[in-house]
């Protein structure tokens, strides 16, 4: 009968020793230092699109002026496809405009972020509106309109992404910080 072995190890095969603990170099602190910064950007690149930082406050303290605006803009619409009314129809687009911007405005000059398309659009509308009822003429309308409200929207959109693009620049800093 063949003798079982003993559970218990001799010392000599104890695990050897573990490889002396690495010296730090700076090259491998600043690329731990990189490897961090890169994984914090991935991570605040998965935010939702577009944002940085906090919400910026409303101007008004803690009364939601803008939603309301909004809100009450689209009451005065849906009467008006219920009972009619040009004033009621153009007061109801007038609010909820005033609103819009506010809301937008006030998100994309903090940096927060960008309308920029939106609020080049909205005076390029206004002025075009202007052109279409002055010209009297169809065939005379279509290249006025396009030279005057597409230069205007060109123009805005030009200045407010260079501003957004300035305040989100400091945002971002200041979120560092």
């Amino acid at each position: 009968m063949a003798r079982q072995r003993s559970k218990r190890r001799s010392r000599k095969r104890r695990n050897a020793p573990s490889a002396p603990p690495a010296v730090t170099s700076p090259r491998r602190v600043e690329r731990a230092e990189r490897e961090a910064t890169a994984a914090s950007e991935r991570t605040r690149s998965k935010r939702q699109l577009g944002t940085e930082g906090e919400r910026p406050p409303s101007p008004f303290g803690g009364l939601p002026v803008a939603e309301i605006a909004i809100f009450a803009g689209l009451v005065a619409i849906i009467v008006w496809l219920i009972r009619g009314g040009t004033a009621t129809l153009v007061v109801g687009l007038a609010v909820t405009a005033l609103g819009v911007v506010e809301f937008t405005a006030r998100e994309h000059f903090s940096g927060y972020r960008s309308h920029t398309s939106l609020l080049a659009a909205i005076p390029a509308l206004a002025i075009g509106i202007g052109v279409i009822s002055a010209v009297g003429d169809k065939a005379d309308r279509a290249p006025l309109l396009l030279a005057v409200s597409g230069s205007l929207f060109a123009l805005l959109f030009w200045f407010l992404r260079r501003r957004f693009q300035i305040a989100r620049q400091a945002r971002v800093v200041r979120s560092r910080r």
